[in-house]
């Protein structure tokens, strides 16, 4: 499967996203735990090792134990319960190991992406805790900077050039797509939009490079599950940085 369709999916992952975040805490819950159950399904698939089912089952679970903590968590506990979550997912792929027993292929790989896994799509959770915070109940106005910030990531990322020149092009354009999207459309400051803009951008050049580096080609679930780790991934850094900068 070619880049720009995987760019395709992450954007409408992180479209949708950012336009849930205007209808409802419920509705912005929904969609993350719809990007989970895809991104946890197709993990298994790019990293192409046996055992897949059980494991995607370990993944999904845990991410959307840490995503439905962030919903119902006090306010000063949105993420806390997310490293517990990641914790029990980890431990549970190590079982399926055991109980697949020994001398099974592929299973130092299945437990370290799978791991991986586990923690990447739990980050999802962050897009609920972020809609939580103060300053995005009014009017997610963060949120409309960080889809900008992807977006044009997303656009640069999916350009036939050298990830020498596509990268620092990439974090670039998406820094200063921030604090214009704040100034013009939300009344976020422009260094937070600024930083977030940087960071969403680095998370996507991180994953293209990724992608390109990949020998193998990708089937339809192992794309749909590339494409949305990362923007599930960036929701996290999006809570924390609104919590350095804007609360």
């Amino acid at each position: 499967m070619r880049i720009w369709m995987v760019g395709a999916i992450a954007a409408v992952a992180v479209s949708a996203i950012v336009a849930v975040a205007y209808v409802s805490l419920e509705a912005s819950a929904a969609v993350v735990g719809v990007l989970i159950l895809v991104a946890g399904i197709g993990w298994p698939h790019v990293l192409g090792v046996p055992a897949k089912k059980s494991q995607s089952a370990a993944m999904i679970l845990s991410a959307l134990a840490a995503t439905a903590a962030a919903y119902a968590a006090p306010a000063n506990q949105l993420m806390m319960w997310m490293p517990p979550a990641v914790a029990l997912g980890v431990g549970a792929v190590f079982m399926i190991q055991l109980i697949r027993g020994t001398g099974q292929s592929h299973r130092l790989e299945s437990t370290l992406g799978a791991s991986v896994g586990v923690f990447m799509i739990s980050l999802g959770s962050g897009w609920v805790a972020a809609e939580r915070l103060a300053v995005n109940a009014g009017n997610s106005g963060v949120m409309l900077v960080t889809g900008i910030s992807v977006l044009v990531a997303l656009a640069v990322a999916v350009l036939p050039w050298p990830d020498r020149i596509v990268a620092p092009i990439g974090v670039a354009l998406a820094a200063l797509a921030g604090p214009l999207c704040a100034i013009l459309f939300t009344d976020v400051a422009g260094l937070p939009a600024a930083v977030i803009g940087a960071v969403c951008g680095a998370v996507v050049v991180a994953a293209r490079r990724l992608l390109i580096s990949r020998e193998t080609p990708l089937n339809v679930l192992a794309a749909l599950s590339v494409g949305t780790v990362p923007i599930l991934a960036i929701g996290s850094l999006v809570y924390f940085l609104d919590k350095l900068f804007l609360s």
